[in-house]
């Protein structure tokens, strides 16, 4: 398996991806808006036999107690129901976070599973005073740091990109 970045001739697959992974169409939306929108983004693909297999978004988030805050939410993530359970999702997670420190990231949140992200680092963002925004079990809303401390200083609420209002 190969992960790489995002090329233009990959999207067609990665909604594809996106349309086989999730019950709705609003993920494959969700990374069609934030490719549209001119965000700083992070698009990787797991390519295995020569077909995308897998895709991971990463995209800025904000703070208005802390506008300097370099941090990106991990949304969305998905992979073709045949590569589940074989390490393609965990594989996107390591390269996108290693990505992000890369280029400069401090921390990265992830709405997602409480059994699954612990386990690359993520832990309930309420324990850093960091809140999603949305209505969700606190649990499920993580955060890791990718600069050890770096989340000392940030609080509040997240602010994602308008294109995850249409969620």
């Amino acid at each position: 398996m190969v992960i790489r970045q995002e090329k233009p001739a990959d999207r067609e697959s990665i909604r594809t991806v996106h349309e086989a992974a999730f019950d709705t169409l609003a993920e494959a939306r969700l990374v069609e808006q934030l490719r549209g929108s001119g965000a700083t983004i992070i698009s990787l693909v797991a390519v295995q036999g020569g077909a995308i297999a897998g895709h991971i978004l990463f995209s800025p988030i904000s703070f208005s107690d802390c506008p300097d805050a370099k941090m990106m939410s991990l949304a969305p993530m998905a992979v073709l129901p045949a590569f589940q359970g074989f390490g393609v999702g965990s594989a996107l997670v390591r390269a996108g976070l290693q990505a992000c420190r890369e280029q400069g990231v401090g921390a990265v949140v992830v709405l997602g599973h409480p059994e699954y992200y612990p386990r690359f680092g993520f832990m309930p963002a309420m324990d850093f005073g960091i809140d999603s925004g949305y209505d969700v079990p606190p649990e499920a809303f993580m955060a890791i740091e990718l600069e050890p401390g770096y989340l000392q200083e940030v609080a509040g609420t997240a602010q994602y990109h308008r294109a995850f209002a249409d969620l």
